[in-house]
């Protein structure tokens, strides 16, 4: 279950638009209520090949991401039209890169949950919910949501989940959230806020 209410409503305007055109919508399609107001906590890419060789060209870095990987001292104009390989160290891409790249092979929205501390030793919760967008059966475009969620409360996002955080995030869901598979397991057709992970 996607946890954040945001999210879910991001993830509900991405089912409406595939539900009108029965296939991955284009980025073109999608109309989510008052996104102005997630934008600090969203990413844009373009993607660039295909399969394993895919790159991600980042077209939009919300502040509060920078903030959470240690990003915030490169000045706005500079955070974009850079690979995502080359934005974030090695070891961190190794561990993200297979949600982008489940998401250009199955072209469907995926969904995780990491684990990890802030500076202070508080357990967050970071949640990333990639969304695909294309033509003629390609992945042209990800969006992306992150939220960072504490039961602790309050938190330290500054470098969450940048080079040297504190502690290595530990992934503990990684999921496809596919409409069909919805419909196959209940025998009925699914309603507009109801997704399962697989």
């Amino acid at each position: 279950m996607v946890r954040s209410i945001k999210q879910r409503e991001l993830l509900n305007a991405w089912l409406r638009a595939h539900n009108k055109r029965r296939t991955m919508p284009a980025i073109d399609d999608y109309q989510p209520d008052q996104i102005a107001d997630e934008l600090a906590e969203m990413m844009g890419f373009d993607v660039e090949g295909e399969g394993d060789g895919a790159r991600f060209l980042i077209t939009q870095e919300g502040s509060r991401l920078a903030m959470t990987y240690g990003n915030e001292h490169i000045d706005p104009d500079k955070r974009t039209n850079r690979y995502l390989d080359d934005a974030i160290a090695p070891e961190l891409y190794a561990r993200v890169v297979p949600c982008y790249r489940a998401c250009l092979a199955r072209k469907r929205p995926i969904y995780s949950i990491s684990t990890v501390q802030d500076a202070d030793g508080k357990d967050v919760s970071y949640e990333r919910l990639l969304l695909p967008f294309g033509s003629a059966g390609r992945v042209e475009q990800i969006v992306g949501s992150y939220k960072a969620i504490s039961i602790e409360g309050g938190f330290k996002l500054s470098n969450l989940m940048g080079i040297r955080p504190k502690a290595v995030p530990v992934i503990i869901v990684r999921a496809v959230i596919d409409r069909d598979l919805v419909r196959v397991l209940a025998g009925h057709r699914a309603s507009e806020d109801i997704i399962e992970l697989s």
